[in-house]
């Protein structure tokens, strides 16, 4: 790198790096600019006279306090059943070694390259059979079947670095499968399952072909599907409504995220659990 070709070479990669963080910066600044701007527009611009009148105007029950909600337990939901299925269908496939392991994990895995839209017929004929139609359980089921076939293979993943060793005293003292599950595996391997956890709340969080056809009333849409409120008729956009309602809708996902940046730097430290 001290060649002048070498030196060439890193200031156009910095160059190029610059240009590409700038690119994903411009929307997150019209975002800000745009909240606190009346007369907000497509154009990134800085507000004549800043307010937070568009924050006011959003922070209603019916357009986004319902609908956060809504998406709250959309995903809570769906993230709770998704783990709880994952831990039991990977339990099996981490800790016994049967001929079907591979074929199933490939057929799980086959699950996830399914398109939703190619899906989406067959499932609503079902849910107008069952009468789940506008259905939150309903609902929440089907996401969770969506999101199960990928927290599989990161569960199982999870499970196979706790050491088998503490089972296996565990069950020579006489405890179960089920019972070394719950006492061992899943307390020794909760930063894995809060990552699942999240991984499945924030897929949920942003899913909006499922609700949108699954449910039908507004009082039960979640703000992935209620955001189309703020798009009037012959093209009119509120964009500073739109922009305020979009920060709100972000800050949950956000936090997420720093959340799962802090559990994925840390490690499972069994070392000390298993003497040599």
């Amino acid at each position: 790198m001290a060649a002048p070709r070498g030196r060439a070479m890193k200031w156009f990669a910095s160059i190029v790096l610059i240009v590409i963080g700038v690119i994903f910066l411009l929307p997150l600044v019209w975002l800000v600019l745009a909240s606190l701007d009346q007369s907000a527009s497509l154009s990134v611009k800085w507000p004549e006279a800043p307010s937070f009148d568009n924050f006011i105007a959003v922070l209603t029950p019916e357009t986004s306090l319902i609908p956060l909600t809504n998406s709250f337990i959309l995903s809570a939901g769906c993230a709770i059943v998704t783990v709880l299925a994952a831990i039991l269908a990977a339990y099996p496939l981490s800790r016994y070694s049967m001929r079907i392991n591979k074929p199933f994990l490939y057929g799980v895995l086959f699950g996830t390259c399914l398109p939703i839209t190619a899906m989406m017929v067959p499932v609503y004929a079902l849910f107008v059979a069952f009468n789940l139609i506008d259905n939150i359980g309903g609902t929440i089921l089907f996401l969770a079947a969506t999101s199960l076939p990928m927290a599989i293979w990161m569960m199982k993943n999870f499970m196979d670095s706790v050491p088998i060793s503490l089972e296996e005293a565990a069950w020579t003292d006489g405890a179960s499968a089920m019972r070394t599950l719950s006492a061992i595996v899943v307390p020794l391997m909760r930063p894995g399952i809060a990552v699942v956890f999240i991984f499945v709340f924030i897929q949920t969080w942003g899913n909006f072909f499922i609700p949108f056809v699954l449910l039908l009333s507004p009082e039960k849409l979640p703000a992935a599907v209620s955001i189309f409120s703020f798009f009037g008729q012959y093209g009119s956009v509120a964009y500073g409504q739109l922009a305020a309602f979009s920060l709100l809708y972000s800050v949950p996902v956000l936090a997420l995220y720093v959340l799962v940046s802090r559990l994925g730097g840390g490690s499972f430290a069994l070392a000390g659990a298993v003497k040599g």
